[in-house]
């Protein structure tokens, strides 16, 4: 399941029309020359750090912003796996591409810094090199969303991800630094930059990334209690996150067999209410709302339910289909649970609801409130 909304669409043509426009290039044969040494001297060292300075600055300076993608590739284009070509390679990148930040947050008019500050994160994304997390770090509370994405994007793409899971006190300590500072600006965020932190705290290996997606999961929560909840399409990116955290979790981590099981206690409440607007809200929710909601509520059943149970799970699908909203509650207590028996889900994976107000261990999720009433009906 995509998120993608047209603020977003806009900004992936723009940047397609520069990959496809480019007119600007970069002086490439020093630094050609040294990709083809096997041992680097002094002078191959000041020819690497020379290319970043000067195509980073081009990359800021440029009046023809056609030419970015182009500075760009030649850039990435340039890496090498060589220990001093590599060394020297990266701390050119974090020394220049620093700078260059430092310089584009003074840039005016605001458009002509997005675009710059974007360009740059992109540049970083593209190198997929742990030595330059900070300084994507340095703009997840830009003022712009756009920026906020790419640095997120940035801290988040599969390879920094394979990078951190690859162990080692370093890693685990920018791990842990990443889920920190990504913690910050979750309430705030977009869905698509919530997307992103959802899949990195699902994939990442480490116990605190748990947390972050529990986070995550309860701040929609909320707003379906609420029912303040915006964009429900965003949910299925989560519940999936949530699912994909409970299957890889060993017995004994965060698995218990005692009731407390929070990313499945998560995922089934988020699903339960996904399930429950649908069917309180049909007189109160746009064409668009329902549609997004039953998506969340098919797939999610097809690729989650179908994959924890370890059999395939059709029958809210079919109530989706014959707009059977007693079936589909039928089902829902099924598979999660109602007030008197634990559902097939939990069964298998030992988890319950939380405690009642008698300290008994609930066995169904909780009751979405019923929707506010139309100002019409005050």
């Amino acid at each position: 399941m995509k998120v993608k909304r047209p603020i977003f669409a806009i900004l992936m043509v723009f940047l397609v029309y520069l990959m496809s426009s480019v007119t600007k290039a970069v002086n490439t044969r020093p630094i050609d020359g040294v990709l083809q040494k096997g041992v680097l001297n002094s002078q191959d060292l000041q020819i690497i750090d020379n290319f970043i300075d000067e195509a980073v600055r081009e990359l800021v300076e440029t009046k023809d912003f056609t030419g970015i993608a182009q500075i760009r590739t030649a850039i990435l284009s340039r890496q090498s796996n060589q220990a001093q070509y590599a060394e020297q390679f990266y701390e050119s990148a974090h020394k220049h591409i620093y700078s260059a930040l430092q310089e584009a947050s003074k840039l005016t008019p605001e458009e002509h810094r997005v675009i710059i500050t974007t360009n740059l994160l992109i540049l970083i994304d593209g190198l997929e090199n742990l030595q330059l997390a900070d300084l994507a770090i340095g703009k997840l509370n830009d003022k712009n969303t756009i920026v906020r994405y790419w640095a997120t994007h940035c801290l988040t793409n599969p390879s920094i991800i394979t990078k951190l899971n690859a162990g080692g006190t370093l890693n685990l300590k920018l791990a842990r630094n990443i889920v920190s500072e990504l913690n910050k600006p979750i309430e705030s965020s977009s869905p698509e930059i919530i997307v992103l932190i959802a899949k990195f705290a699902a994939d990442v290996n480490i116990p605190e990334a748990e947390g972050l997606l529990l986070q995550i999961a309860d701040m929609r929560i909320k707003r379906y209690t609420d029912w303040t909840v915006e964009y429900e399409l965003l949910d299925g990116a989560i519940l999936k996150s949530l699912s994909s955290k409970i299957t890889t979790t060993e017995p004994g981590e965060s698995q218990a067999t005692n009731g407390s099981n929070p990313a499945a206690r998560c995922f089934g409440q988020l699903y339960s209410y996904v399930i429950q607007r649908y069917a309180k809200g049909k007189g109160l929710l746009s064409d668009t709302q329902k549609n997004q909601l039953a998506s969340v509520i098919v797939e999610t059943e097809d690729k989650c339910i179908s994959k924890l149970m370890g059999k395939t799970q059709m029958g809210i699908k079919r109530a989706i289909e014959q707009e059977n909203t007693t079936a589909l509650l039928q089902e829902h207590d099924r598979l999660l649970g109602d007030e008197t028996t634990q559902g097939q889900l939990p069964l298998k994976l030992k988890f319950d609801y939380g405690n009642t107000d008698g300290s008994r261990n609930r066995t169904a999720p909780l009751d979405l409130p019923e929707p506010p009433k139309k100002n019409s009906e005050k």
